[in-house]
Order: C-alpha cells, then structure tokens, then sequence
C-alpha cells in the first residue's frame, strides 16, 4: 500500500479544528475526506511542499478512507497518470500528502463555510 499512515501537520491541525468548531462535523477523516476530494477537483497540480508531520493527529488510511479506501487510491493513481506523475509508491505518498493538505487549507480559507450547509452545497456546485 503507497499510504499506510497519515499523520498531519500542526497547521493543519489548526485548520481542521476551526472546521469541526464551524462545521459541527467531529471526524478528523470526514473533514479530510471532503479535503481531499475538494483537492483533486482543482485543475493545478499541487506546489511541492515539505510538509511537516508534527501534529498529534494520525489515522491508517483504513480510516481515511473506510469502505471507499481502494477508491480514494484508484482515484490519486488516476490523477497522478493524469498529471504526468508515476504511480510508484513514493509519488502516491507525497502526492496524497499534497492534495490533503491543500485541501484542508482551501477549506479553511473558505469563509463561507460557516455551516454543513455550506459543505453540502460544495457538492452542488461540483456537479
């Protein structure tokens, strides 16, 4: 498996506290789920980040993802095929790293999201 463990950054820990506070959703992997999905719907491909492990909060990537785990995989190698990157497992870690990471600070930077409505109508808009 590329990614067996996640672990984030303290800033991104910082930022996913707000949006639990804001959004009521009290799951570090829903919040990371929806980041990471808001993420790949970006056209660009992520910065290159050395992005510090230095928060206390980590999950397996069984947690992550749950049931859809083998999705959320299948859905990174697309992505990194797309983006002219390899599939190897060193390229799916980082680039997993990235987009979560992006994902989050995006969906902290979003002052619309004051509510789960406002999570909801993401969606609506995506469609």
């Amino acid at each position: 498996m590329a990614v067996d463990h996640i672990r984030l950054s303290q800033q991104a820990k910082d930022q996913l506290v707000k949006l639990k506070r804001v959004t009521g959703i009290e799951h570090w992997n829903v919040l990371c789920r929806w980041a990471y999905c808001v993420s790949l719907s970006e056209q660009s491909v992520p910065s290159i980040a050395k992005i510090p492990a230095d928060s206390n909060v980590e999950m397996s990537w069984k947690v992550f993802g749950g049931r859809y785990a083998d999705l959320y995989m299948a859905i990174l190698k697309e992505r990194c095929v797309r983006d002219g990157l390899g599939t190897d497992a060193e390229t799916l870690a980082q680039q997993f790293r990235l987009h979560l990471h992006r994902g989050i600070a995006y969906l902290a930077g979003n002052k619309d999201l004051r509510k789960i409505d406002a999570f909801a109508s993401l969606v609506l808009q995506a469609a």
